[in-house]
């Protein structure tokens, strides 16, 4: 067994304690969701962990189609529609300005 495999199959196998520090800010809106969700503080650290980790992994998917989009286009219009949606990827939507000419 691999090193990675052999991680994974410890990871996904059991729970670890981990100690951490949150911004009081965080903590008063990880207390909100654990009140709403009625769980336990530490029940809803984690569920915001895993939707965090969920959403980045969804984000890094919709870059790689954005990218291989872009790359894979020949028709010039088609080209340039994938490329503002590839930077909107990256940067976010507001970060592209309207082209006045057009």
């Amino acid at each position: 067994m691999s090193m990675s495999n052999r991680r994974k199959a410890t990871v996904s196998s059991k729970s670890v304690r981990q100690s951490v520090t949150i911004p009081a800010e965080l903590a008063v809106e990880v207390q909100r969701v654990a009140r709403e969700r009625h769980v336990t503080k530490s029940r809803a650290l984690v569920e915001l962990a895993e939707r965090g980790v969920r959403a980045e992994a969804e984000a890094k998917e919709q870059l790689r189609a954005s990218y291989q989009r872009f790359v894979g286009e020949k028709e010039p219009e088609l080209k340039l529609e994938a490329g503002l949606k590839l930077m909107r990827s990256i940067f976010g939507t507001d970060a592209i300005a309207e082209d006045p000419v057009r």
